[in-house]
């Protein structure tokens, strides 16, 4: 657009400035080319172009930038800054869970397709309905997006859930053009002893050499309770164990690891038992990817973020706007 100039133009000729705003007329407001600007006004070319840049430097010229309905860049450069996330994805979607899902899924998709360039080792946690809506929705990716894409946590459970936590990470791989690593065991376990003697298994040692190898994450937010998906799988938490993390003051999980409002780690029995990566390996990973959303996630989101759990985060309006005022 073109306007009146402000100050800016202080000690440039008045004959130049008419000509300044002339050619910024021609070209910005009438579409006219510049090479028939040149022809029309008798000058060169390049005078038409530096006379364009001109009047970008006295603000004749001034770019203003349209934000399309449902973008929402102000709110995510407000999360980012408030939180210190390396990036915000808000997604304009309301409704019941239903419609959150679908929202965030194809939010999460979209970042993919757009950030994944090649090369990547990516982690990804089977348990999540939101990953799973995301790599439904996604595009195959050519070349290929990523090198290696591991499960973080044990894949095995419940016949019906483990084949949807194997689709996820196996249809992931193909859409990437990667390699597909499964975690051979379930999520968690009796004990101590049997995760021991699991991770001391070549199988399991070669996975966890994969873990500290990653550079990105892709993690849903758990809440207490767990989700019915989690539920259906086998390798939630009991009741009981959830009444000791509530008491201990925990509000949510990535990976079966626990925090509290702070985002700090709530230690359990459970972290003997768990048979995926670590917390402090999951906080090195450089790119950590949280998809979440919805009301009853708003305390367990938070404290991921705030805890460095994810520093990537896609969510909803309201979930975005829930935390901008807590």
């Amino acid at each position: 657009m073109t306007a009146t100039p402000r100050g800016a133009n202080r000690g440039t000729p008045d004959s130049q400035l008419r000509m300044i705003t002339k050619v910024a007329q021609m070209y910005h407001e009438r579409g006219i080319r510049q090479v028939e600007i040149a022809e029309t006004l008798h000058i060169s070319q390049p005078r038409v172009s530096r006379l364009l840049k001109r009047a970008t430097e006295l603000g004749i010229v001034r770019t203003i930038v349209v934000v399309s309905q449902g973008i929402h860049t102000d709110v995510e450069e407000a999360l980012e800054k408030r939180y210190g996330l390396a990036e915000a994805v808000v997604v304009d979607v309301e409704g019941d869970n239903t419609d959150i899902l679908a929202g965030l899924g194809s939010a999460g998709a979209a970042y993919l397709e757009s950030t994944l360039t090649g090369g990547e080792r990516i982690g990804i946690s089977p348990w999540s309905q939101t990953l799973l809506s995301a790599v439904d929705r996604m595009q195959p990716l050519r070349p290929a997006g990523a090198a290696n894409v591991v499960q973080l946590i044990g894949g095995m459970g419940v016949t019906s859930a483990q084949a949807q936590a194997n689709r996820l990470l196996g249809d992931l791989a193909q859409l990437l053009g990667a390699n597909a690593t499964f975690v051979p065991a379930p999520g968690l376990v009796g004990d101590r002893t049997i995760r021991d003697g699991l991770l001391n298994d070549p199988a399991m040692e070669a996975v966890a050499a994969e873990w500290a190898a990653l550079t990105m994450a892709l993690v849903g937010i758990g809440s207490l309770p767990p989700s019915d998906f989690l539920r259906r799988s086998g390798n939630a938490v009991d009741p009981a164990d959830q009444a000791k993390l509530l008491a201990a003051g925990a509000v949510g999980d990535v990976c079966h690891r626990f925090f509290d409002r702070a985002g700090d780690p709530v230690p359990s029995d459970l972290d003997n038992r768990v048979l995926g990566i670590g917390t402090d390996t999951l906080r090195a990973i450089p790119r950590r990817v949280g998809l979440a959303g919805g009301p009853s996630k708003h305390e367990a989101i938070r404290a991921a973020v705030v805890g460095g759990w994810v520093n990537v985060l896609v969510t909803d309006i309201a979930t975005a706007q829930a935390l901008l005022t807590a």
